[in-house]
């Protein structure tokens, strides 16, 4: 049951983490469009949410595909290239949403079904792989920072007088 837990916790983390990421991405894309206006109007002005809940969905959905293909690797195991197509089936299956939704009667779409699908399919495969490759990076860096704050532990220990005379080929 602890792993189950776990397994949810991380997959929670991910989507807030992709969410944010996500969030962040709308913000920047409010400011250009502030600084320089769309000549179509403002169609969309709600890009930070209009990306934070997809971004929460795909990490999420990336975390499974993840906990399913990569299981029993550690980050260091994993390529960069087969986390990124992780990454791109975890934004394939979060634009295949709409059509869900629709399938079972949550929802009524005003256009043709297939022109939403693939609207999505391409932003949220190639976002899902991007942002899949950044989550690999940033565990790998902390995975390597936590190697290097270990490595001050056995640093503190230091050599005796009479280990420094061996390594150095004599006597100090």
């Amino acid at each position: 049951m602890k792993t189950w837990l776990r397994r949810l916790r991380g997959a929670l983390g991910m989507g807030l983490t992709w969410a944010l990421a996500g969030f962040l991405a709308g913000m920047g894309i409010e400011l250009i469009h502030n600084i320089w206006p769309n000549p179509l109007g403002r169609a969309v002005d709600i890009w930070p949410a209009a990306l934070a809940y997809p971004g929460f969905v795909g990490g999420v959905a990336f975390s499974a595909v993840l906990s399913i293909a990569g299981r029993r690797r550690r980050f260091d195991e994993l390529s960069l290239p087969r986390v990124a197509a992780w990454g791109a089936v975890g934004g394939l299956l979060v634009s295949l949403i709409p059509a869900a939704m629709v399938a079972i009667g949550f929802a009524t779409p005003n256009v043709p079904l297939w022109q939403i699908t693939i609207a999505l399919v391409g932003p949220f495969t190639v976002g899902g792989a991007i942002a899949a490759s950044a989550s690999l990076a940033v565990a790998r860096m902390a995975e390597d920072r936590e190697l290097l704050d270990g490595g001050r532990e056995v640093a503190d220990v230091g050599l005796t007088e009479e280990e420094e005379g061996e390594l150095l080929g004599g006597e100090r």
